[in-house]
Formats: C-alpha cells, sequence, structure tokens
C-alpha cells in the first residue's frame, strides 16, 4: 500500500513481517480499529485526526444510557444521601482519567521502543492514552445497583434462592455464569450487539474492548489459578463467539484447551485494573475521611508514606483546611502510583507480550504495602460501616424480589400459562425487552440484565411499586 507524502523504505515492510514471534502478541494487531460487524481492516494510517477512532469509543461511552444510569450507581455507600460521596460516574471518570495518564506514559515508552508503529502505521502515544481512557471509562458499566452486593445478590437467588429450580435445564456453563453473575461480562454484553436488546451494543473498537477484558476467559472451569487474567470471568455464554472473535482478531494468546475459553490478557487491560486499583484505593480512602468514617491522623500517616519522596512541605503546611491538606496528598499518591506502575509494565513488557506475567500490576508494585494497609482500614471502616451493611441488605432484598416477580412472569408468558398479575407485571418492563426468547437461559440472563441495569433509585421504586408501597 502506497501512502503520498509519507516516505517509506521498503525495507522496512520486510521487518515488520518477520518480527512476530508466534507465541507473542505484537502491538499491530493489538491496537486493532477493527469494529463489530467490520468486513475489513481500519487503519491508523488513513484516520482522520480530528475524529480518531479510539477517541469514538470514549465519546460512544459518555452518549450511552448504560452510562448514564451510573450517576445514581453509588460507589461506596449506596443510596448515600451524602454530596461528596462518589458514584459510580463520578468514579469511572476518574478511573478514565488515570487511565489516560498511564496509556500515554506507556505509550510514549512503546513508540521509542517500535518506532515503526508511528512510522509505518501512525500510531501516537494519545492512541494508547484514548484506550485506557475509553476502556476506563465503561469498566464498571456492566455492575449492577447497590454496589458488589448487587453481583451477590443476583448470584445467590440461583445458587440459594428460589432460582435453584432451573438448576436441571442449563449447562453447566449457562448456571455457572448465574449463581456467579459477573459485572464485567455484563458489561462486555452492554459494550457489543450480539445480543439483541442490550443497548443495541456501542461498537467499541476491537483494541478498546481487548482493554476492557480484565478477565478473558468463560466462567468454567473455575479451578483457582496464580494468573490474574483467571480471577473471574469477562464473558457469558450468549457473547462467547463475538469474544473469540475480538481475541482471536488481536492476536491474544490462548492460555485454555477446547471447549474451554480462555485467553491471557490484552497489555492494556493491566493498565485500566491499575487504574482502577489506584482511583478505589485512594479515593474511597478519600470518601471515608470525608465521612468521618477514618480519622485525619490515619489519612496523615498512611498517605504520606506514599508521597514522601514528592511532597512540598513548605506548601503543605500553608493548607488549612482538611480538605485541601487530604486533596493535596491525594492528588500526590496517585501520581506516584502512576509513574510506579508505568515503570512496573515497560520493566515487564516482553513477558505481558508473552503472556508470562500473571499478576495485577500493582501487585509488583514498590507501594504495594502501603496500599495494602489502607485498603485494610477501608474495609474495617467504610466497606464493613453499619450505613453500607444497612444499604447492601436493603438491596439484596429489592434485587432478589425484582428477579423472581420478572422471571416468573416471563417465564409464564413463554409457556402461555401467565396471569394478569403476570402481564401487568411484564408491563412494567421497557418496550426494548419485550423479546421472545425461546431458550430458557437466555430469558433467565435476559432479566438479570434488565434487573443490573436499573439504578440504586429506580430499583428502590420499581421495587416499591410491586410491593404496594408506593402511592
Amino acid at each position: 500500500r502506497i501512502y503520498p507524502n509519507r516516505n517509506i523504505k521498503p525495507i522496512v515492510f520486510v521487518y515488520l513481517t518477520t518480527n512476530h514471534t508466534q507465541n507473542k502478541m505484537n502491538w499491530e494487531q493489538l491496537l486493532s480499529l477493527k469494529r463489530q460487524g467490520d468486513t475489513g481492516k481500519r487503519l491508523r494510517i488513513e484516520q482522520d485526526e480530528t475524529r480518531l477512532g479510539f477517541e469514538v469509543d470514549y465519546d460512544r461511552i459518555i452518549f450511552s444510557s448504560a452510562f448514564r444510569s451510573l450517576q445514581d450507581k453509588t460507589q461506596v455507600i449506596p443510596l448515600s444521601k451524602t454530596d461528596f460521596v462518589h458514584t459510580r460516574l463520578t468514579h469511572s471518570l476518574e478511573v478514565s482519567v488515570v487511565g489516560r495518564s498511564l496509556g500515554r506514559l506507556v505509550g510514549k515508552k512503546i513508540i521509542e521502543k517500535y518506532p515503526y508503529l508511528q512510522d509505518i502505521h501512525g500510531y501516537q502515544m494519545n492512541d494508547f492514552g484514548a484506550i485506557v481512557a475509553a476502556a476506563s471509562l465503561a469498566h464498571d458499566i456492566g455492575n449492577p445497583p447497590f454496589g458488589h452486593s448487587g453481583e451477590k445478590a443476583i448470584g445467590e437467588y440461583f445458587s440459594i434462592g428460589k432460582g435453584q429450580q432451573y438448576k436441571n435445564q442449563l449447562s453447566p456453563k449457562q448456571w455457572q455464569d448465574l449463581v456467579d453473575f459477573e459485572g464485567n461480562a455484563n458489561g462486555f454484553s452492554v459494550l457489543n450487539s450480539s445480543r439483541p436488546g442490550v443497548e443495541g451494543g456501542i461498537r467499541l473498537s476491537f483494541a478498546t474492548l481487548g482493554a476492557f477484558m480484565k478477565y478473558p476467559k468463560e466462567s468454567l472451569p473455575k479451578k483457582p489459578t496464580k494468573n490474574i487474567a483467571d480471577k473471574k470471568y469477562g464473558f457469558f455464554q450468549t457473547d462467547k463467539d463475538f469474544f473469540q472473535e475480538v481475541a482471536l482478531e488481536m492476536g491474544m494468546i490462548p492460555n485454555k484447551n477446547n471447549p474451554d475459553i480462555g485467553f491471557e490478557r490484552h497489555p492494556l487491560a493491566y493498565l485500566v485494573e491499575a487504574a482502577d486499583d489506584i482511583c478505589y484505593t485512594i479515593i474511597d480512602f478519600e470518601d471515608g475521611i470525608n465521612l468521618g468514617l477514618i480519622s485525619e491522623d490515619f489519612a496523615l500517616e498512611y498517605l504520606i508514606k506514599l508521597v514522601k519522596d514528592s511532597i512540598d512541605s513548605s506548601k503543605y503546611k500553608t493548607l488549612e483546611t482538611k480538605e485541601d491538606r487530604i486533596s493535596y496528598l491525594r492528588a500526590l499518591a496517585i501520581g506516584s502510583l502512576i509513574n510506579d506502575a508505568v515503570k512496573v509494565f515497560i520493566e515487564n513488557e516482553n513477558n505481558i507480550l508473552a503472556g508470562n506475567f500473571p499478576f495485577a500490576l500493582m501487585d509488583k508494585s514498590k507501594y504495594k504495602a502501603q496500599m495494602d494497609d489502607i485498603i485494610k482500614i477501608s474495609i474495617k471502616n467504610i466497606y464493613q460501616s453499619r450505613e453500607v451493611i444497612e444499604k447492601e441488605l436493603v438491596g439484596y432484598q429489592i434485587i432478589q424480589t425484582l428477579l423472581d416477580k420478572f422471571i416468573v412472569a416471563f417465564n409464564n408468558k413463554f409457556e402461555g400459562k401467565a396471569s394478569n398479575y403476570d402481564q401487568l407485571i411484564l408491563k412494567m418492563l421497557p418496550e426494548k425487552h419485550h423479546l421472545e426468547k425461546e431458550n430458557l437461559y437466555e430469558r433467565l440472563l435476559h432479566i438479570c440484565h434488565y434487573i443490573s441495569m436499573l439504578t440504586d433509585g429506580n430499583a428502590l421504586r420499581l421495587y416499591e411499586t410491586l410491593q404496594g408501597a408506593k402511592k
């Protein structure tokens, strides 16, 4: 292919075709601009610089209804009325900012190491930042209401609740999808259109989808391994064909044997995970301080350990309020963790490309002990606080009640025995969810998806309506 106004030496093409080793991922494939439904390649060198495909990904997520719903899903304390507590939306925006910084810093190093990515293909360091920012923005898009207890509430409806009755009618992997309902897998469904009724699909580039897929495997086998990519699962059985298409298009390395599907991570997924780890460690801690659940003295003691090499003592002494002091330390702490995560990534880039890095980046951080200390106090003082526990209990009751009422009505309709009450229940479903599902697994998953996309407030209002408590 000849491009005008570009001085490309043919010898470079020879290098490119011989540089790829069999069991190692390569950046040209990993940075794929292809989207679901494309029949050919999208080349970076042909992109409009004013409207890059990776930046389009970010815009599509921002304008999606699934992303907007995160404004009423609380990050730490479900249904909290406290103004300054982070929602899933503000958390996601902050993770995307950190992710963009991580991506750009790594991208700069990668372009320096592999100059042909820029000289031949036209990739820039900001492309890496745009991919990681978009994937980070979407990282919580599939999470149910009421925090992580929402996932557990859905799973336990099937494992120990009324949903147990469906087990013998499903395959082992279908059943595992339900009893281990996973927000990451649900998010992958939101971001693609392989399943009708799932937001219509946002159609992101394969590179962004790859960076989003922190756990590129199906729900079984569940046997524990030391590989961070196997910690959870990343797609439902309904999405496995498209998942494989994405993974194979980008040359991700399989780590499972057929018929089990599993891959080593896309390298940029490590950066998305690091951005999330950094934000929830530091910013949830900050929320706990602002809520009075953690004393300022504790906060200063723990944060100072992260910023001792970068703090400006004279500036710090001029800060008069607790909020200003904590905000200053938080910004420095995030900066320290970003720089260290980049260092760990670059030092291990060859192993990551070869699928030989089974760790989270922050597990190899020089600040791991300090982060563990912060998480430990956050678990004790925030995540296990009475307010959080009380709200999670409410969330369990709401989610399991909604699941039961809609699943029973949906199944009865399919079986031709829907009562008038069932028909009234189904009228509460939005029009886009009125789909004919002959397969039991798809019906169950469809209702789980509908419930998972409700906001905290909408789930509560719907529950009150169905219980006859709302006037």
